[in-house]
């Protein structure tokens, strides 16, 4: 949507869920990282001067998924008067008067995703500022599993299944732009297979929960986390997983800048305080995560290469396929072991 239509549909929005017919809607603009489908923009009522966001699904799409921007809003409802920072949504719906689409409108946050580089703003932080800014993140994961989703969120179906979270991703394999990198794919894959835990935590899992989807203030306390398009129910040690192959020296090529923030079996010891309970079978979710991530890494580099979605980043991450694949089946060896 342009910003020019945007704003003239939020005016009469903005009106309305003000109850003011003078609200008046500026400074619209498009958020980073979604860029098409996720605004910014101010609203002057009265005295009163506010800062929103709203996210809309990308345009020409079925309503579907990670399209279904209403699921987003099921998971941030059930964590309302909980301990997880989040931002609470204000405004969400399916009448399609206003945007022609679902939405949702929450408070614009103030602060940063935390960038783990070395030469990010996170590496400017005392070190003891970031290991509290990982117990942080870790603490409001372990909230997040504790949910009660069966009465909180079943807008968001049933369990995913163990198989389809290792099967589903064959289609996006065999795009990879340079498939030598995912020779061991066959055989990480069968070792998951046979290696799926027998038993396992279910709850609301976010799917994405890494540094660039948390969101702090810039002396490092947690605001909230953000980005849900991927929440679904499953296997809740999916996000422990998940984080810690992101934080995994093991996993990437030794030339890539690696980060700054605690490690992964750090990060898992501080899940394992938070959440009081065990932690069977991690590491095959760790392993599970690599395996995914290596296959998207491929899948993206193929889209940036045919022009169908460019992103040079991936020129850069393509090495990581092949590292990331060799830690899944280091991992799960390990496992076996």
């Amino acid at each position: 949507m342009e910003l020019q239509e945007l704003e003239k549909r939020l005016g009469p929005f903005c009106q309305a869920m003000y109850a003011d017919k003078s609200a008046r809607v500026s400074n619209v603009y498009n958020m980073p990282g979604h860029a098409g489908f996720s605004y910014g923009y101010t609203v002057d009522s009265g005295a009163v001067s506010e800062e929103w966001y709203i996210r809309l699904p990308p345009p020409n799409v079925n309503w579907k998924g990670t399209a279904d921007v209403l699921r987003q809003v099921e998971a941030l409802n059930a964590l309302d008067g909980t301990s997880v920072p989040h931002c609470s949504v204000k405004w969400s719906g399916d009448d399609l008067q206003w945007f022609e689409r679902p939405y949702f409108v929450v408070p614009k946050l103030e602060g940063d995703v935390a960038d783990s580089g070395a030469d990010g703003w996170v590496a400017k932080l005392p070190v003891e500022t970031r290991h509290s800014m990982a117990v942080q993140a870790m603490t409001a994961m372990a909230g997040i599993h504790r949910v009660d989703w069966k009465t909180k969120t079943p807008y968001l179906g049933e369990p995913v299944s163990f198989e389809e979270d290792v099967t589903r991703w064959d289609r996006f394999y065999e795009k990879s732009a340079e498939p030598q990198r995912l020779r061991r794919t066959p055989e990480v894959r069968e070792a998951l297979l046979k290696g799926i835990p027998k038993a396992a935590p279910i709850g609301i899992f976010h799917g994405d929960l890494q540094w660039a989807n948390i969101f702090y203030s810039k002396t490092g306390t947690l605001l909230a986390v953000i980005d849900w398009e991927l929440v679904g129910i499953g296997a809740t040690l999916n996000d422990v997983g998940w984080m810690a192959i992101f934080n995994d020296k093991e996993a990437w090529p030794s030339e890539r800048a690696y980060g700054v923030m605690p490690n992964a079996d750090e990060l898992i010891e501080m899940y394992a305080s938070a959440y009081d309970g065990d932690l069977p079978d991690v590491n095959w979710y760790r392993a599970l995560a690599a395996y995914k991530f290596a296959i998207i890494t491929g899948f993206n580099l193929y889209l940036h290469r045919s022009g169908k979605r460019t992103d040079e980043k991936w020129e850069r991450m393509g090495p990581a396929a092949e590292t990331l694949m060799d830690r899944a089946a280091e991992l799960l060896r390990t496992q076996r072991d």
